[in-house]
């Protein structure tokens, strides 16, 4: 039986509102509207601006009557509570009760979802994750978190941060992510790469990507990604940096859950070639055996269209 749904993915640089709809095995995002989180400071005009994006969708499609609406969001939140609790990227949203105000309007049911929650509960049901027990979701993207699917539920924790990785030191110094030197986060993420380049760069300039001390700030994580796909050393090793300590961080994760799978967004899903060899190599030295054996690492499969379906899952599941 088909079943419309609505989206709404919050983020920090943009908003979308989607549309769309489910038979069970697969979710189609039919048509959303995107609008920059910036045009929206007070979080009751971005929420009321939510609504009219929908009801603009609906009243496009005469035919879809929503059984739910999800909405996936960066933390802290409250998902029990349907609060959004002053995410960092959020300025503002201090104790929001999103899901009361939308009830109150759409009169259907409203959930909400840690981002990366979101994220792996859509890979789980519609992509790589599909048909296992146990997986774990990392972002990989601006920041580093994951989302778990532990013996086929969702697992959020005692106040809802289970899954915080980024947050893990992996070395004394380092790039600094999640407020850490040397944390997960720092070393693998888009601003974390972008840091390791700098700091390189600040030791052998010129570069190819990078020729004096005022391209320093200009050195982002793609910089270092092309250039290291065109097949220079010095971006190379930077890449392999951040595969070793995904390496370091994925060994943790495996020897204490043991998951059938790891699937692994953004950054790794279009880069991988330049991660995994050096992540293989640490696992490998890491991990136990039987625990290596039983668990697959896969890129994202649902490349672009993640955040719609991620959000679009929530009021599924």
């Amino acid at each position: 039986m088909e079943l419309w749904l609505l989206g709404f993915d919050i983020g920090g640089t943009k908003c979308a509102a989607i549309l769309g709809k489910t038979d069970g095995s697969t979710i189609v995002p039919v048509e959303k509207t995107v609008f920059a989180t910036a045009d929206f400071p007070n979080p009751y005009d971005c929420i009321h601006k939510f609504v009219v994006e929908a009801e603009t969708l609906l009243k496009k499609y005469p035919s879809a009557k929503p059984a739910s609406i999800g909405i996936s969001c960066g933390g802290p939140l409250d998902s029990n509570a349907g609060m959004i609790l002053s995410p960092p990227n959020l300025p503002g949203w201090d104790e929001i009760p999103v899901c009361r105000l939308l009830t109150e309007h759409f009169r259907i049911p409203v959930k909400l979802c840690n981002d990366a929650d979101a994220c792996a509960l859509a890979e789980w049901k519609f992509g790589a994750g599909r048909g296992s027990d146990n997986m774990i979701f990392l972002t990989f993207g601006t920041g580093m978190g994951a989302g778990l699917i532990l013996n086929r539920k969702l697992y959020s924790g005692a106040c809802g941060m289970a899954g915080e990785c980024g947050h893990i030191r992996l070395a004394e110094e380092g790039p600094a992510g999640y407020g850490k030197r040397g944390s997960f986060e720092g070393f693998c993420s888009g601003g974390g790469i972008a840091q390791l380049g700098r700091m390189y760069a600040e030791k052998h300039l010129p570069l190819p990507w990078c020729q004096s001390v005022g391209d320093l700030e200009t050195v982002t994580a793609k910089t270092i990604a092309l250039a290291a796909a065109a097949g220079d050393p010095a971006a190379k090793e930077i890449m392999a940096e951040s595969g070793r300590r995904l390496g370091q961080a994925l060994s943790v994760l495996i020897d204490l859950l043991n998951p059938e799978k790891i699937v692994i967004g953004s950054i790794f899903q279009r880069s991988e070639d330049l991660l995994r060899t050096e992540m293989e190599k640490v696992i490998e030295q890491e991990t136990l055996a039987q625990n290596r054996a039983a668990c697959q690492i896969l890129p994202a499969e649902l490349g672009d269209a993640i955040g719609d379906i991620a959000a679009l899952s929530v009021a599924l599941y």
